[in-house]
């Protein structure tokens, strides 16, 4: 048929030659050729039978148990007469030019319902039977002892199908036509190879080897055998002529294990970091100021790129780390303040630590690798928590004060993190790039900024509050008076509930600043407004008296930073320390209740405690409202220079 179509061609190229006849000729040679191409695909379809039911979710592991692939050993004895053996079947197509397309259907069902399972699922086992005329592949499928196949056992159930293809299938050696008329003799499995290796190849790296590369650098040794049993499987496949004779891709990859380890180990350490980061805040542990990180033990400076992996420290805020010197400072100097922060922002720093010691027990390249994903960690939390969690951060001001912790204990942590593990990253970076120092002044603005924004909030709502005291004038109408009072009662009505909410939260030291300064501006805006009135008459004075009473009174109960009461007595007592108009808004109360004398008295020739709180003019100002226009008033306001 070839030969005739060759023929046929050279005459059809002759100039002149129109005849019928070619055209005939043509006709007939088609219809030969397609006859022949149907009876050639019928033997095929007995040499190589294939079961499989019908399925639209593709090859699950359900539909693959359930096919079956026969593939045919011994022709029958009306086909020995007709002499048609595999090889001629496979000889013939060749010639005709359909080989190829036949193998690559066949390569397509052969990677799609059993070379693919046999990777994917761990639980698939091949079963082998051989019959008198037939051999039959079929699959079960076991529990799997593991998520992911080793790729010892996938190399295992793979060099098996192809064992099975090469002595029944494959082994045969064909007569290929080339272009410049030649032949070539080449193996049925060679054809194959170059049909479904690549495809084959990429779904055993994707879906094996990667899944098999270590998290842990004390495993790396073990990947030997993995490496090993990669070179015997290619050594298999290339006896069988399925493979030519370079390393392909699969190698290569086992080989390079270092790379994908480190590549790996990244990705690992940053999924994990970014899933801690956006957990939730609230879930927080308590720092106090012995618990000191535990500094993992370190290999010594100069050692070898390849060193055992010591195991992790316990976790870091539960053991002291053994820095001190013979002459040691404080046991608690450059501690943290006892506070509460997130969970998981400590977990984060335990992955931080364990990451770092990790990459003093790898390859040069692989330590350099796993210091800057550390390095990305945080920087990927100054970015991604204040984003993600910024409804939260700006409504609740609980979690803004645990956000604030966090950043400090970040920052806290960082200042010596690089340092800790000087003796093996300064011999592969340069001198001073193993820091992380230079994060700090970040971490410690982040913290501040979060804060204040929920501390402006605060004073927002106190300073809206108290506009509705209808600025403490005319109190001696009920309803201004009530309105007042209402005020100043929700104002410490929310002083007090942010006592409780950052209680045992904050740092008492923090703790007490940011109430300090809230109640500051409340008793500031009293301050300003009653500064302000024109006129006070008895029963006004009186009331707002009264007022200040009520603010002096329950102000230093604001002031709950521990849980314990007994213990928050010291820090009501030292309220004039934390708010600053506190001593000026005693002495307006006094002013309230107090004749000129007293008044006077009090100034001192603006040496008296007055003199210390309030300028000549307020006084003159806050005398003038109090009492009426009399000599003894003009005597008095004459004192106040």
């Amino acid at each position: 048929l070839p030969q005739a179509r060759s023929n046929l061609k050279m005459l059809e190229s002759r100039k002149g030659f129109e005849l019928k006849i070619l055209k005939a000729l043509g006709t007939e040679l088609t219809v030969q050729t397609q006859n022949m191409l149907y009876h050639l695909g019928e033997e095929w379809q007995k040499l190589a039978v294939w079961k499989i039911p019908p399925s639209k979710e593709g090859s699950s592991l359900d539909s693959v148990t359930h096919s079956e692939l026969h593939l045919r050993t011994v022709p029958s004895k009306e086909e020995e007469v007709a002499g048609a053996p595999v090889a001629e079947v496979l000889q013939a197509f060749a010639v005709l030019g359909e080989l190829h397309t036949r193998l690559k259907g066949f390569g397509q069902l052969l990677l799609k319902h059993i070379l693919k399972p046999l990777i994917s699922y761990p639980s698939l086992q091949p079963v082998t039977e051989e019959q008198a005329d037939v051999f039959i592949l079929r699959f079960k499928s076991e529990e799997p002892n593991l998520d992911h196949c080793s790729p010892v056992e996938v190399f295992d159930k793979i060099k098996l199908i192809f064992e099975v293809l090469h002595k029944y299938l494959l082994n045969v050696p064909l007569e290929q036509p080339m272009e410049d008329n030649k032949e070539c003799r080449v193996l049925l499995a060679e054809l194959l190879g170059d049909l479904i290796w690549e495809e084959l190849s990429d779904c055993l790296i994707q879906n094996c080897l990667v899944n098999s590369i270590p998290t842990n650098s004390s495993k790396l040794e073990q990947y030997i055998e993995v490496i090993k049993s990669t070179e015997e499987f290619e050594k298999a496949l290339k006896d069988m002529q399925f493979l030519k004779g370079d390393t392909t891709n699969l190698l290569k990859y086992a080989r390079n294990v270092n790379s994908h380890f480190a590549n790996k180990k990244c990705q690992d350490v940053i999924v994990a970091a970014r899933n801690l980061m956006t957990s939730e805040i609230h879930n927080t542990v308590k720092i106090t100021p012995d618990s000191c990180v535990a500094l993992p033990r370190l290999p010594p400076s100069g050692a070898g790129d390849h060193l055992k992996v010591q195991p992790a420290s316990k976790p870091l805020h539960k053991e002291r780390g053994n820095l001190e010197t013979e002459t040691s400072l404080s046991r608690y100097t450059f501690s943290l303040p006892t506070c509460r922060i997130s969970s998981a922002v400590e977990k984060l720093m335990e992955l931080a630590y364990q990451t770092l010691l990790e990459a003093t027990a790898s390859t040069d390249q692989c330590c350099i690798q796993l210091f800057y994903s550390v390095r990305n960690i945080f920087q990927l939390f100054y970015d991604v928590v204040p984003t993600y969690h910024r409804e939260n951060l700006q409504k609740l001001p609980q979690l803004a004060a645990i956000h604030h912790n966090n950043c400090m204990y970040i920052a806290h942590h960082l200042l010596t993190l690089g340092h800790q593990f000087r003796y093996r990253l300064t011999n592969i970076l340069c001198d001073g790039a193993a820091t992380f120092v230079d994060l700090v002044p970040g971490f410690r603005r982040l913290g501040m900024e979060c804060f204040l924004a929920q501390m402006r909030v605060q004073k927002g709502e106190i300073l809206e509050r108290l506009s509705s005291a209808r600025n403490f004038s005319n109190m001696d109408d009920e309803e201004n008076y009530c309105a007042a009072n209402k005020a100043v009662r929700q104002v410490l009505h929310q002083l007090k509930r942010l006592g409780k909410v950052w209680q045992d939260v904050l740092p008492v030291n923090v703790y007490c600043k940011a109430m300090g300064t809230l109640l500051n501006t409340a008793l500031s805006e009293v301050i300003t407004r009653i500064a302000a009135l024109e006129d006070i008459s008895a029963e006004d004075a009186d009331r707002l008296y009264s007022l200040c009473k009520t603010m002096v009174e329950e102000g230093p109960q604001v002031f709950t930073p521990l849980p314990e009461d007994d213990k928050n007595k010291k820090y009501q007592e030292e309220v004039p320390i934390y708010v600053q108009k506190w001593m000026t808004f005693k002495e307006l109360m006094i002013i309230l209740q107090a004749n000129l004398q007293e008044i006077v008295d009090q100034w001192a020739d603006g040496k008296g405690p007055l003199a210390a709180e309030f300028s000549a003019a307020e006084v003159k100002s806050l005398i003038r409202a109090l009492f009426q226009n009399t000599e003894r008033r003009a005597a008095a306001l004459a004192k106040i220079k």
